[in-house]
């Protein structure tokens, strides 16, 4: 029996579509999605929450967190990894991290430091945000702890920048779409709103590319103190007990890719020269024919594979997944999907028993013991949700 799965959801401890973490796990109730995994920025707090949200509702849990790393040699060579903008940077996950969540020194204190800089680079965004409205005589500011209090469970992102300041908009012009439209057309620099006042996920992500991103008048680079090396993010993830996993960005909507994952087989060989046991894929990204291709490939050839939909910006998608274009996905996809699954439920089963996982305490995995633990897991999951077996 093959489950449905999506093994990367952000929510508000970072930054979600989800008004909180009852709705997401409402919602994969709604869609029949089983086994969801939670896989936020920087943040392992939404786990108690997510643990007994599953726990109450049938569901089964994975915990994830992600990270932006930098391959200072990728980056040297003007090499883009999954960052199509940014040569080096590398955005990774940890699957399978321990819950009750247990991080030993030094690591941390490294990622108590991850979360102050980063929320630090969004609170000088937000200086300059304000400098801007001033500037324009807007009949408002924005207040970073505020945000912080109304809009956050703690971590402060761009987006949630976006979101205050769209609220603000609305509220001082008292929903009317014409003086909304007349204010951002001021903010924007004289650039008009291509999206309706009533499409909010596409109003604030026009904010975003406006005004935070590079070129907006509110845009402030990360300090190199943001960005771990990548070999430092792998140590702290597989330290939190969890398997390094690389996010694939796969195919754009020309078919193209970026220089690292151009190249199949190649690609294949270097993440398990860089130790990397694990892949994954945001399925709403790809043409379903070429995420079949290297899935399969990447599975065939030893990986750990698993999806996600992300839910990390304001536009509310479906947590049952879908390719690009809502293309559903093919029963090998699910088939590799559920695997992948299995293996870290699995994973996270054994190493909370103090026992070592299928990514030891060095990072290595002997691949051929897969098998072992996607029937374990598909026993804990099919156990726990209470199917026969």
């Amino acid at each position: 029996m093959i489950l449905n799965v999506n093994a990367h959801l952000h929510t508000p401890y970072s930054f979600s579509a989800f008004r909180d973490i009852d709705e997401a796990l409402d919602r994969a109730v709604a869609e029949n999605v089983s086994v969801v995994g939670i896989n936020d920025f920087y943040t392992t707090k939404g786990y108690d929450i997510w643990a007994d949200g599953c726990r109450k509702r049938k569901l089964y849990p994975l915990f994830g967190i992600e990270f932006i790393s930098l391959n200072e040699a990728d980056q040297k060579a003007g090499l883009r990894v999954n960052d199509p903008a940014n040569p080096g940077r590398t955005y990774l996950s940890g699957k399978g991290i321990s819950h009750p969540f247990q991080l030993s020194e030094p690591y941390a204190a490294i990622l108590s430091t991850l979360q102050e800089e980063s929320n630090r680079q969004v609170e000088a965004m937000c200086t300059k945000l304000n400098e801007h409205l001033q500037k324009n005589e807007a009949p408002f500011v924005l207040n970073a702890n505020q945000i912080k209090q109304d809009l956050t469970s703690g971590s402060l992102r761009e987006r949630h920048l976006a979101r205050a300041l769209r609220l603000k908009v609305y509220e001082v012009c008292q929903n009317n779409e014409d003086e909304i439209q007349s204010l951002m057309i001021k903010l924007f620099n004289g650039k008009a709103m291509k999206s309706p006042v009533s499409d909010i996920a596409a109003v604030e992500n026009e904010i975003r590319g406006n005004l935070l991103k590079v070129g907006g008048a509110a845009f402030v680079p990360e300090e190199s103190t943001a960005f771990l090396p990548m070999e430092k993010v792998q140590e702290m993830i597989v330290a939190a007990g969890g398997i390094p996993t690389y996010p694939f960005l796969a195919d754009d909507a020309q078919g193209s890719y970026t220089d690292f994952e151009s190249d199949m087989e190649r690609v294949a060989d270097q993440l398990t020269e860089r130790g990397f046991h694990s892949v994954e894929f945001i399925t709403t990204r790809n043409n379903v024919e070429l995420l079949e291709k290297y899935a399969t490939y990447l599975h065939e050839r030893g990986f750990v594979v698993t999806f996600g939909s992300e839910h990390n910006s304001p536009t509310m998608e479906p947590i049952e997944l879908f390719a690009r274009n809502r293309a559903p996905l093919t029963d090998r996809l699910k088939q590799i999907n559920y695997e992948g699954a299995c293996l870290i439920a699995a994973h996270q089963y054994v190493v909370a028993q103090g026992l070592e996982g299928y990514v030891d305490t060095h990072g290595e995995a002997d691949r051929t013991k897969r098998g072992e633990f996607v029937t374990l897991g598909d026993t804990l999951i099919k156990h726990e949700l209470g199917i026969n077996q």
